[in-house]
């Protein structure tokens, strides 16, 4: 017995991602969705970071104003060192100097104040 799959036209075709972490929810489209994941499955053989750098293309679209074309225009000639690079600055531009990504200096405190931090 054949079924026949068809999309409801009554339906929202959007993506949404939700981010527990930070209380937060993206309402993305989901044509632009499948667009920046193909691009990132074409970079990276892992489909969990294609997904990952997938909504965080999206994150940084909605914190910094630009669109997500300008964003994959800027990634288009990069390689996964660059692409990640490139991302890892837009986020930290909108974290807490205590939480940046990609800094492998670790703050190293006063030994006598390190002394007297209970964790």
């Amino acid at each position: 017995m054949a079924t026949l799959n068809y999309t409801n036209p009554g339906t929202d075709p959007t993506v949404r991602a939700f981010d527990e972490f930070y209380n937060r929810e993206l309402v993305i489209d989901g044509n632009a969705y499948d667009t920046v994941l193909s691009f990132f499955s074409s970079i990276f053989d892992d489909k969990f970071a294609a997904e990952n750098f997938t909504l965080t293309v999206f994150q940084i679209s909605e914190d910094t104003g630009s669109t997500v074309e300008d964003i994959l225009s800027e990634l288009g000639n990069q390689n996964q060192v660059q692409i990640t690079a490139t991302l890892a600055y837009y986020l930290n531009a909108n974290r807490s100097n205590t939480t940046l990504l990609g800094i492998t200096n670790t703050a190293t405190p006063n030994q006598y104040v390190a002394r007297n931090i209970l964790i």
